[in-house]
This record gives structure tokens, sequence and C-alpha cells, in this order.
């Protein structure tokens, strides 16, 4: 109803004993019913915060989740840690919301986001404006890590790594499906990038990429054949969420 009447939230209660005309109810109907219908609040009212950020949310991207905000906080220290640019890619950007936060609370990160939807990147282009960062993302469309430049000091990424065959609520089946599921059980593009993303990253080099629990300990085993070293970072809730590998070993011709 707030979003409905263009009010703050504190002003339903200030403002309680306010008769509504049929022209102000009837959107707020419209939205209860598409609500009632499963679809997702971020939707209705077209944002959501992320890092205590607002972002411009569509159908055509994922609603950012508080267990993504791992991954930013780790890409922040990692790169405050360094005084000089650094060069940060996110792979699969969809709103921009990586990268978005990575720019905002690092001032020395030079970032390129990636995604194969030209749908996706045009509301990140619009997040990126409307935060004053667009002349430090540079957006790229294409495939996984293919659009990125060399060189790189960081990859991140949240990419698709749900089973198609997993039991979802409506709410998550409402979001794209091309930015939900992947082959292999869900394993199949961050399996992928975790192998490409060593022809873009500098000596020493690091990924952080967020996958399902039950993933983590494949991608894990995987990692340290390709990687000297890594970790694994647990989410809020306690579970195993977040990949960290640096250090790519040199490949064998």
């Amino acid at each position: 109803m707030a979003h409905s009447l263009g009010v703050r939230r504190l002003d339903l209660y200030l403002q309680f004993d306010r008769v509504l005309s049929e022209s102000e109810l009837a959107p707020y109907r419209q939205l209860v019913d598409r609500r009632g219908r499963a679809e997702p609040v971020a939707y209705l009212v077209g944002h959501k915060e992320f890092m205590k950020l607002d972002f411009e949310v569509t159908p055509n991207v994922m609603i950012p989740s508080p267990d993504t905000e791992l991954l930013v906080q780790r890409a922040v220290a990692l790169v405050r840690e360094q005084s000089g640019e650094v060069r940060v890619a996110d792979v699969g950007t969809g709103s921009g919301c990586i990268a978005i936060s990575i720019a905002h609370y690092a001032a020395n990160a030079r970032l390129y986001a990636s995604d194969d939807s030209p749908a996706a990147l045009a509301v990140a282009a619009r997040n990126a404006h409307t935060h004053g960062l667009a002349e430090r993302i540079e957006l790229l469309e294409g495939d996984l890590a293919a659009p990125l430049p060399d060189r790189l000091d960081l990859v991140c990424a949240n990419l698709p790594y749900v089973d198609p065959e997993a039991q979802l609520s409506a709410d998550v089946l409402a979001q794209p499906h091309h930015a939900l599921f992947a082959d292999a059980g869900g394993a199949a593009l961050v399996e992928r990038l975790v192998r490409e993303a060593p022809a873009k990253l500098v000596p020493g080099g690091r990924i952080l990429v967020e996958t399902h629990p039950a993933l983590i300990d494949s991608l894990a085993a995987l990692a340290a054949g390709i990687y000297a070293g890594q970790t694994v970072h647990m989410d809020l809730g306690g579970y195993e969420r977040l990949l960290e590998a640096w250090e790519p070993r040199p490949r064998i011709s």
C-alpha cells in the first residue's frame, strides 16, 4: 500500500485515519491480486534492497538475495587490501547488484560485468547510472567469461546453480528460469567458470563463486586441481555457500 500510494511505510501509521478513494484502492487491489498469484513483491514494487543499496528489478533479472551479500563483502575486503586499481569481473551480472555494490564500497575497484541477456544488461545499466557508477562499470554481453578482458585481479559470480529437478516455491519459480537452473544437477555453469577463469586472471588472481551447499564439495575438489589455494565461506545460515580460490596453476600445453 505504501508503494501504491507513493508514501513511506511510516506514513501508513501516521495517516491511519485517511480515507482512500476508489482511484487509490484500485491499483492497490491489483497488486494484492498479483501477489495472490505468487508474483514476488520485488517485481510488484520494482525494486529490492541489497547491501543497503536500492536496485531496480524486473522479471528479466533474479531478485537480489541476502545470501549473496557474503560474496560482495568478501570481494570488497579483498579489493580494499590493495592500494592501486583492482580489476574485478562480475559474471552473470543480472541486475548488476554485485558489481555496483563492489564499486560503491571499494573506491579502487574497476568493474567488468557480463551477462548473456541484453534485457538484464539494460537493467544493470540503469542501476549503474542511478548509483552514479556507470563510468566505473563496463557492461559486456556474452557467455560467461568470454567477453571479459584479460588480466583481471578477481572474478566473482553468482551463476544459475539450481537443479532443474528441484521442487521450488512459486515465488522462486516466478523468476527467470535461465538465471536459476543449470544442467548437471545445477553444477554445469559454475564448474565451467572455475575452469575458464584462470585464462582471464593475473598470476595470483582469485575467484569468488556462490553455489548451492550441496555442490560445494565437488566444486572445491575441481578447484583443487586448477588453483594453488582455496577456502569455503559459510553464509548467515551456516551453510557452505561461497568458494574462494586463488593462484591458478600453470597450464600444461
